[in-house]
């Protein structure tokens, strides 16, 4: 079923390469590849962390990493965030202490994220929270595998009602429904 917006009299649809790729399950395999590449990713990331206490007690290892994210060489060189609002964004954190506690919750994001997509439930809130962990390293100004896991995370996104299709979003979204159409938990049944 193709996705329309009326705009003006005028009816748009969706291509139908976007219709298929995303909304189609014959692609879950797909999905399931990316989801899982991603989820390790994530995973493994969060699991380093948990037994090192600079993340998990004392969050030195994030104090560090803002540190240097935060720095204004001298010129020409350029500073590794290239905008100002979230440079001072992160020298609030900085000078509030507050990497202590976010330390730890970057570690239970990517465990939590990583388990979430490798087990595809709610898979599009898992690629979002995921992307938005990699977009939040990007600004600090640390590619390494970020923008790729950033796009990836993307296209999850877009593919969220067939992207858990081997997984458990199988069940659990007819169960809890979106939003916009609760789930069979939510809904009575006349019998």
């Amino acid at each position: 079923m193709a996705t329309q917006a009326a705009t003006q009299g005028y009816t748009v649809s969706d291509p139908p390469v976007a219709i298929n790729l995303f909304g189609h399950t014959r692609w879950a395999w797909l999905w399931l590849a990316m989801r899982l590449y991603i989820g390790y990713t994530w995973l493994s990331s969060g699991w380093g962390k948990l037994s090192n206490p600079a993340w998990v007690q004392s969050g030195e290892a994030l104090q560090g990493y803002w540190l240097r994210a935060v720095a204004i060489p001298e010129a020409p060189a350029r500073p590794a965030i290239s905008f100002d609002w979230y440079r001072s964004f992160l020298q609030a954190l900085l000078d509030s202490g507050s990497y202590t506690w976010f330390a730890k919750l970057v570690v239970a994001g990517e465990v939590l994220v990583g388990i979430a997509l490798i087990l595809g439930v709610f898979t599009g809130i898992a690629a979002f929270m995921g992307g938005f962990m990699n977009w939040n390293f990007m600004m600090a100004g640390s590619a390494s595998v970020n923008p790729m896991l950033f796009t990836l995370s993307i296209l999850v996104i877009l593919a969220w009602k067939t992207a858990g299709w081997w997984g458990l979003d199988r069940w659990l979204l007819p169960l809890f429904g979106v939003p916009w159409k609760p789930g069979k938990i939510f809904t009575k049944t006349s019998e």
